[in-house]
C-alpha cells in the first residue's frame, strides 16, 4: 500500500511538471497544432477566406477605455482605422496604424470667401464648412447616399493652408477645432487663391 501510494506521488509529480512546463513555455494557436514558435498565439483560416475581426468601437468608446495597456489595440469606427494605444496605461496616445494612405488628406471644398474689403481679425470655421457641404450636398448620382460621410469631430483632423496670395491674406492661425484667423490686406483680385488641405488623425 505504501509503495502504491508513493508510485501515484511520482506519477501526479511528473505529469503535473510536464503540464507546467507546457504551458509556461508553449504558444497557442487556433486551428493549428504547431504555432510558429515566435508567436505567442497563432490564428488559422481553415478556408483561407476569413480574416481576424477585433473589436469594434467608435472613438469616443475607445477613448473611455479606463486605463488602456500600451499597445492594445481595436478598430475605430469613427477614424475608419485600425488604432493601437501608442502611450502609457496613465497617458493614453492612439494613433492609426492601418489606414488608406489614400485617404489620409484630402482637400477642403470650394469655398466663396469674401477678401473684396481690408480688414483685420477675420475668421472662417473650416470644419464647420466641410461638414456643412459633405452633409448637405447639392447634387448626388443615382443611388448614391444623400450625404457624404464625413469626420464627426473637429478634433479628428489636421488643418493646414498649403499656399495663399500673401499679398492679400495674412493668415494669423488655426486652433485645433478649424476655426481660421486671418486678415485681408489688400482686396482681392481674381488671382487670389487659399488651398486648404485636411489630415486625418
Amino acid at each position: 500500500m505504501k509503495n502504491k501510494l508513493n508510485i501515484n506521488a511520482v506519477v501526479f509529480i511528473v505529469l503535473f511538471s510536464l503540464c507546467w512546463n507546457t504551458f509556461s513555455h508553449a504558444q497557442t494557436g487556433i486551428n493549428t497544432k504547431t504555432p510558429d514558435a515566435s508567436a505567442a498565439l497563432e490564428i488559422k483560416s481553415l478556408s483561407n477566406n476569413t480574416g481576424l475581426l477585433m473589436p469594434r468601437m467608435t472613438k469616443v468608446q475607445k477613448e473611455a477605455i479606463s486605463n488602456p495597456a500600451t499597445g492594445l489595440m481595436v478598430y475605430d469606427l469613427t477614424q475608419r482605422c485600425v488604432s493601437q494605444n501608442a502611450g502609457t496605461t496613465t497617458s493614453p496616445n492612439w494613433v492609426c496604424l492601418a489606414k488608406d494612405v489614400n485617404t489620409s488628406f484630402f482637400y477642403m471644398p470650394s469655398i466663396a470667401v469674401d477678401a473684396s474689403v481690408v480688414g483685420n481679425g477675420k475668421t472662417l470655421n473650416l470644419y464647420q464648412t466641410y461638414k456643412d457641404q459633405f452633409s448637405n450636398p447639392k447634387k448626388a448620382s443615382t443611388g448614391a447616399p444623400s450625404s457624404i460621410s464625413y469626420f464627426l469631430n473637429p478634433t479628428d483632423l489636421y488643418y493646414y493652408i498649403t499656399a495663399c496670395d500673401t499679398s492679400v491674406i495674412r493668415l494669423t492661425s488655426i486652433d485645433a477645432n478649424g476655426v481660421l484667423t486671418y486678415d485681408i490686406i489688400k482686396a482681392a483680385d481674381y488671382g487670389s487663391f487659399m488651398n486648404v488641405v485636411f489630415v486625418v488623425k
